[in-house]
Order: structure tokens, then sequence, then C-alpha cells
């Protein structure tokens, strides 16, 4: 079974998928966050296959998440480093564990306790907030096209679920 593309869909989280949309592809990008750089590090880390590894690092490389940069060593090596385009992908891989910290492992029971180096404070949350800086509750928000929208976008405006 195939896995269903959404290239077509004019929708920003299915182009995210798109582009990181599978697993392998996200814990190889949170990886590079550990200072994963070479294809053996990744393999070795993940326990992925050779043949899966090269595929998600080829993409991740084409969709400019990661740089490649050969090195100069003896046989055919190379660095993967993410780009500023990668290193955004912070937000999402934090927004994933935190949510997982909660529901998942609960507190004081967490994986992975991420700290701010220079104060040792544990990053504890991410919030959205309008463009004044005040967070935004979920249940308020409501969803109209925007700029780039297709003519299939549907309604002009619709009140999130969120609630």
């Amino acid at each position: 079974m195939s896995r269903r593309r959404f290239e077509s869909m004019n929708c920003g989280v299915a182009q995210a998928l798109e582009q990181v949309g599978d697993w392998w592809s996200l814990l190889v990008v949170r990886d590079a966050f550990f200072g994963a750089t070479r294809f053996a590090q990744f393999e070795k880390s993940l326990g992925i296959s050779k043949n899966i590894l090269a595929d998600r690092l080829h993409k991740l490389v084409e969709h400019g998440i990661f740089e490649k940069e050969r090195l100069n060593e003896p046989g055919n090596r190379f660095d993967y480093r993410l780009t500023q385009k990668g290193r955004d992908l912070w937000l999402v891989l934090t927004a994933m564990r935190l949510w997982s910290d909660k529901w998942v492992f609960g507190r004081e029971r967490e994986p992975l306790v991420v700290r701010e180096r220079d104060s040792g404070r544990r990053v504890a949350a991410l919030l959205a907030v309008d463009e004044d800086g005040r967070p935004i509750d979920p249940g308020s928000l409501e969803f109209a096209p925007g700029p780039g929208a297709s003519a299939s976008a549907g309604p002009s405006r619709s009140r999130g679920a969120g609630r």
C-alpha cells in the first residue's frame, strides 16, 4: 500500500507533511539537533536500514532542510547539516515532544528534559500568540481563506472546533 501524496492539496499542514511527514524524516531531523551529521551516526542512533536512511536524507536535502557537504576524507563521505529551514523545525519537534510529555509519558516521567544552556531553565511550553504577543485560546479561533487559497478552499469563514 503506497502512501497518499498531498502535493496537490492547497494546505500548509499537508505541504509540511509532503516535506517531513514520515516518522523517519522527523527522527533524522531530531538527531541532527542532537549533533548527528554523518550517515553512520544517524544509522546507529535510529537503527534504520541504509536504503531508507539514504532515501530520507536525499529527500531532506532536496527539500532544503539539510545541506550535504562532501568531506575531505577517503571514500564517498558527507556531512549533513540543518539549513535555516531545517532549524525552524525545532518548534515543531518541541511542540510534539511537549505534547507527548503531557499526554503519553506524564509529568515527571519525561524521557528527555530540555534546558536553556545559559540559564538552566526548562523549555516548558510553546505558546501561540496574536500580533500583539498575547496568548491565543484555540477555542477562540476562526478560519478564513488566505491570499494563497484556491477556489476550493471551503467556506469563507468557519469557527474552529478547538473548544
